[in-house]
């Protein structure tokens, strides 16, 4: 992708910020939004091929459910033009790979704080039915401020003997790869755990604990080879850290954490100098069975081979066990399909014809599934937020109403909820600086607008005087976007020839907020000597450092010192206590 590329009308392209085995990354900006997001494409040469296509696809399902502050937030999934695409949170830091390569091991404060946040996210993705498969740290990225955000949720990496060999493609995950999964077996909970065990013992000594010349010795000592102490890398380390990581680490799952979230709580504490005095951990259960040791001499005996076996005879073997997979793998499709057509003719000549029910938007949650499972149809909600409806209250559903459908098939309703929303106050007599912190550590986007207040207005500098939301509506706390407008106090010049000013008090002025003042005299006969008859700004202009203020000051003849204003009756006065 090229700077200033659209990627769905919407997300035009900054520049490259990574790239993968699987998808390059891009910065962009989300031109509705207004706002920084990071797009991930999957690779041009992968996008033809259905696996990848299907595991790309399933990382960003498995992510979009997923709200923790340390986790990477999905925003937006497609296709476009053939661009398989992702859009995510944008976060400015490095991942936790290049902070360790740059400085090596840890401190034990930094470390567990580290793994406090990484376990917090991993639970509430376990929480969620998902699990990682590949924690690792160039899939955790690190903020300034030392917050750490997970990525890359839900690749399953189909890590089985053949692929083991493909050091390019797995090289960079078989470092933190759990026995169960080197061994061919699925991924559980527990395979995270171990993960984050490996991923520990880097952190608090700057390198990973087994290494290898290829991903099958890896994958193998994984296996097989007891975990290095860090106490005995490092002796300050307390055994009650060095607790967790073995434990974390068991070959055996039964010896594992039961869950992310016991492994948080153990993080908490181990610092605690009551802890200090623990004994090294024993394990419950045998780390090894017949069933491991098997697994373990396939990949030995594997790992000769490709050493052995000349290139020529590996791709000629490997052909050969390629073509009878693909064999074997068209007579399993059109197997399934035969069956597939029968039960589909079978089940259609079963199941009756039934029309969505009319009335449903505008119901409650509860109302709607009601009528829609009296009909013989099963009642899926999703939830969103808009702010022409009230809570609980069907907004959409599909398909739409008088379809007609198979009994027994999904209607899905669009239900408004307010959980991800905030309620507004009245912020107006606020400080700015109060209000703008309180609301964007919500996630909405303060937009700020100043406006000029003098002294004479009454109103506060910074404090907010009008709102772009008003009081009682409700924004989302991720897209939600409100103006504030705020005071900013400005000095104007006032009416210096109003009689309440004199030279002195002009010079203060001016000295007061920065300006140079120049003073001239005239003659004029019409105002007493000292009057300011005139200034060279006007009333009510806002006064700016650095300028210049002309300020003209009456002169007259010492025998006419009265204004033509003075009374006749003040004449008459002064004529009488003359005479008398």
């Amino acid at each position: 992708m090229n700077k200033g590329e659209l990627i769905d009308n919407r997300y035009k392209i900054i520049k490259s910020i990574g790239e993968g085995g699987m998808a390059n990354v891009y910065l962009a900006w989300d031109t509705i939004l207004e706002r920084e997001v990071a797009v991930k494409i999957l690779r041009g040469d992968l996008a033809d091929d259905e696996k990848f296509v299907r595991r790309f696809q399933r990382e960003a399902n498995s992510a979009s459910s997923l709200r923790h502050p340390n986790i990477v937030e999905m925003y937006d999934v497609g296709e476009d033009n053939g661009k398989y695409f992702i859009v995510m949170e944008y976060v400015n830091g490095k991942t936790l790979k290049s902070l360790i390569k740059k400085r090596g091991a840890l401190n034990l404060n930094e470390a567990i704080d580290i793994m406090l946040q990484l376990t917090s996210g991993i639970a509430c993705a376990h929480d969620s039915y998902i699990i990682h498969r590949d924690i690792k740290p160039q899939n955790v990225l690190i903020l300034e401020d030392g917050r750490v955000k997970i990525t890359d949720f839900g690749i399953a990496m189909a890590l089985n003997s053949n692929e083991l060999t493909q050091t390019n493609s797995v090289m960079g995950s078989v470092h933190y790869l759990p026995p169960e999964q080197a061994s061919g077996s699925g991924s559980t909970i527990k395979s995270d755990i171990y993960s984050l065990g490996i991923l520990m013992f880097e952190l608090l000594t700057g390198k990973v604990p087994f290494k290898g010349d290829n991903a099958v010795e890896i994958a193998i000592k994984h296996m097989k080879d007891q975990i290095p102490s860090v106490v005995e890398i490092n002796n300050s380390i307390p055994q009650s850290v060095e607790n967790i990581i073995i434990r974390a680490c068991a070959k055996n799952p039964k010896n594992r954490y039961d869950s992310v979230a016991e492994m948080y709580e153990d993080l908490k504490t181990c610092l605690d100098p009551l802890r200090f005095s623990e004994k090294r951990i024993v394990y419950k259960y045998p780390e090894h069975n017949i069933e491991d040791t098997k697994t373990i001499t396939k990949l030995e005996s594997r790992e000769i081979k490709n050493r052995d076996i000349n290139s020529e005879e590996v791709e000629k073997s490997d052909r050969k066990i390629n073509m009878a997979l693909k064999i074997v793998g068209v007579v399993c499709i059109v197997i399934v399909l035969i069956g597939l057509i029968f039960i589909w003719i079978f089940s259609s000549n079963k199941t009756k014809n039934v029309y969505v029910p009319d009335g449903i938007i505008g119901l409650s949650e509860e109302e709607a599934c009601k009528v829609i499972e009296e009909k013989g149809l099963v009642c899926n909600v999703k939830y969103a937020y808009n702010e022409d409806f009230e809570e609980d209250i069907v907004m959409s559903m599909s398909p739409k109403s008088s379809s007609k459908v198979k009994e027994g098939n999904t209607i899905t309703i669009t239900v408004s909820s307010f959980e991800d929303t905030i309620e507004v106050d009245d912020y107006k007599g606020k400080k700015l600086e109060t209000i703008k912190a309180e609301l964007e550590g919500m996630g909405i986007r303060v937009v700020t607008t100043a406006k000029k207040v003098t002294k004479d207005d009454n109103i506060d500098e910074n404090t907010i005087i009008s709102q772009s939301v008003e009081k009682g509506n409700r924004l989302q706390k991720e897209n939600g976007v409100i103006e504030l407008v705020y005071a900013t106090l400005i000095v104007v010049y006032p009416d210096f020839t109003d009689g309440t000013y004199d030279r002195d008090l002009v010079q203060q002025f001016c000295d007061d907020n920065g300006i140079t003042c120049n003073f001239r005299e005239e003659e004029d006969n019409k105002f007493n000597a000292g009057d300011i008859i005139l200034q060279s700004r006007s009333v009510g202009d806002e006064v700016k450092p650095g300028t210049t203020l002309t300020i003209t000051i009456a002169t007259n003849t010492p025998d006419e010192n009265k204004k033509p204003s003075e009374s006749t009756d003040d004449k008459s006065k002064d004529k009488e206590e003359g005479t008398n």
